[in-house]
C-alpha cells in the first residue's frame, strides 16, 4: 500500500475539500483507498471515513507510542487496499506539542510523500518563494510536489505555473475556485457528516472537481510505500487503554459523534464486546452492558432535546444503580454533571450523576495536547500516564472536585486537579489518545 500525505502552509487553505475529492477520484478509477487525519481531529476523519465509506484513523505522532502509530498504519495496509491517503492538521509545521505534534513529523516517522496544497487565490508569482520556503525547511520530508487551490483565472494559472516551474517544483493539479464547493463551519470545526442531507452527492461532486483539475497518474507515481523511522512492533495489544468493560455501550450519534476508531478497535482486540445508543433518540445503553462511555460532541446544540429524553437519561442512572462504569469525555463529562446551561442562558437539567455544571452562556476556548495521570480510583486505569486533547468552548460553574487526573500542559511543568469521580462514574474535558 503506498502513502501520500495532503498538508498546506495554513489552516483553511482547502485540504478536506482537496483529500476527499482525491479519495473520491481514486475509487471512481477502481483503487481501495484507506483514509487517515493526523492529530486529534473528529470532524475531518468522519468527511474522508464517508469519501472512503470505511472508517478513517487518527495518526499522531505526539500523543501515540511509536508501537501504536506503527500498529495502526500495519493494520491499515494489511488489507488489499492501493493506497492511504491521509490529510494533514493546521500547517505542515504547526502541532500543539511542537513539531513532534506536526503532520511534518508524521511524514518524516512513514517516510511518506508530501503534497503541498497551496490557496493561490491572493497570490501569483510570491506563490513560489511560499513553496520554497517549505520545500526546504526539513531536509528530512520527501515532497511529492503542489496543489493550486482556488485559482482564479487561466492567466492567474500561466503565472502560478511559471513562476514554479523557474525553481522546478512539479504542479500535480491547478483546482479553479468554486464557491459551491465550500463546507459549512462552527465553534469546533466543519458541521459534521451527519447533518448533511446530500452528503453522497457532495462528496461525488468534489470527486468530480478535484479529479478533473489534478493529474491522476502522477499523484498515483508519487505515492510511496510506508518505511517506518522506528521499528515496527509486530502486535500492541497488550499495550492498548484498557476497555472499561467486557460489555461497553458507547453512545454515538450528532451530540455524541467524537470517538476514535483505534481506541474502540482496541478495546475489542482485548475481547471487549462494543455496542452502540443514540441518546438523541432516547435510547439507554445496553442493559447487559457493564461500561458505558459518553465520547464527546455537540450536546451543547441538542441540551433541550437530550434533557428531555427520559429514557436515555434514566438509564445511565440505572446503569450507575448496578455498579456499572460510566465515563464521559468532554460533551459526555457535561451530560454527566447536574446541568448544562446553553449560550442563551437557559439551564437544562442533566444525569446528575458527577458534581459538575457547565456553560456556554461566555464562551471560553480551551485547546491543546495534555498530559494525565489517572487517579488511584480510575475506574478502568488506574494510575496510567495518558496522553490526551482538550477542545471545548465550555466553562464550568460549579466547583469540580478535581480528583480523577493531575493533568500538566505539554509546554510547562506546571500540573493541576482535574476531572470528577464518583463511585464508578467518572468524566473529564480531556480525550484520551493513548497510554504510555
Amino acid at each position: 500500500m503506498r502513502t501520500l500525505i495532503l498538508s498546506a502552509p495554513q489552516s483553511g487553505s482547502g485540504k478536506t475539500i482537496v483529500s476527499v475529492g482525491l479519495v473520491s477520484a481514486l475509487r471512481r478509477i477502481g483503487h481501495s483507498v484507506s483514509v487517515a487525519k493526523s492529530g486529534p481531529d473528529y470532524i475531518d476523519a468522519a468527511y474522508l471515513s464517508a469519501a472512503a465509506e470505511r472508517p478513517a484513523v487518527n495518526l499522531d505522532c505526539w500523543a501515540m507510542r511509536p508501537s501504536l502509530l506503527n500498529f495502526l498504519v500495519c493494520d491499515a495496509a494489511g488489507g488489499e487496499d492501493d493506497f492511504l491517503i491521509c490529510e494533514g492538521a493546521m500547517g505542515l509545521f504547526d502541532g500543539g506539542a511542537g513539531q513532534a505534534g506536526s503532520t511534518a513529523s508524521l511524514a518524516i516517522a512513514l517516510g511518506a510523500p508530501v503534497v503541498l496544497i497551496i490557496d493561490a487565490s491572493r497570490q501569483a508569482q510570491s506563490v513560489s518563494a511560499l513553496a520554497l520556503g517549505f520545500l526546504r525547511h526539513d531536509p528530512a520530508l520527501k515532497f511529492a510536489g503542489v496543489i493550486l487551490n482556488r485559482v482564479g483565472s487561466a492567466r492567474h494559472e500561466s503565472l502560478l505555473r511559471s513562476s514554479l516551474s523557474e525553481h522546478g517544483i512539479d504542479v500535480l493539479g491547478v483546482l479553479p475556485r468554486d464557491d459551491n464547493l465550500l463546507l459549512q463551519s462552527r465553534h469546533l470545526g466543519l458541521v459534521q457528516v451527519g447533518e448533511l442531507d446530500e452528503l453522497p452527492q457532495l462528496i461525488q461532486q468534489i470527486g468530480t472537481h478535484v479529479g478533473s483539475h489534478i493529474d491522476l497518474t502522477r499523484i498515483c507515481m508519487a505515492a510511496r510505500p510506508v518505511s517506518f523511522s522506528q521499528p515496527v512492533v509486530s502486535q500492541v495489544l497488550h499495550k492498548f487503554l484498557p476497555p472499561p468493560g467486557q460489555r461497553v455501550a458507547v453512545a454515538r450519534d450528532m451530540a455524541f459523534a467524537f470517538s476514535y476508531e483505534h481506541m474502540l478497535t482496541g478495546w475489542r482486540k482485548q475481547g471487549a464486546e462494543v455496542s452502540f445508543f443514540s441518546p438523541l433518540d432516547d435510547a439507554g445503553p445496553d442493559l447487559q452492558a457493564d461500561a458505558v462511555f459518553l465520547p464527546g460532541g455537540y450536546p451543547e446544540i441538542y441540551a433541550g432535546r437530550i434533557s428531555a429524553n427520559r429514557r436515555f437519561l434514566s438509564g445511565l442512572r440505572q446503569a450507575a444503580g448496578r455498579g456499572a462504569v460510566i465515563y464521559g469525555e468532554c460533551g459526555g463529562y457535561m451530560v454527566l454533571g447536574a446541568g448544562l446551561i446553553d449560550g442563551n442562558g437557559t439551564r437544562h437539567e442533566m444525569a446528575d450523576l458527577l458534581p459538575v455544571e457547565t456553560s456556554f452562556l461566555v464562551r471560553q476556548r480551551t485547546l491543546g495536547y495534555r498530559r494525565a495521570v489517572a487517579s488511584d480510583a480510575h475506574p478502568f486505569a488506574p494510575g496510567a500516564t495518558l496522553r490526551c486533547h482538550e477542545f471545548h468552548y465550555a466553562t464550568l460553574t460549579s466547583t469540580e472536585t478535581g480528583d480523577l487526573y493531575r493533568m500538566s500542559n505539554i509546554d510547562d511543568d506546571s500540573a493541576v486537579m482535574v476531572g470528577s469521580i464518583s463511585g464508578r462514574v467518572a468524566g473529564s474535558f480531556l480525550h484520551v489518545i493513548d497510554i504510555e
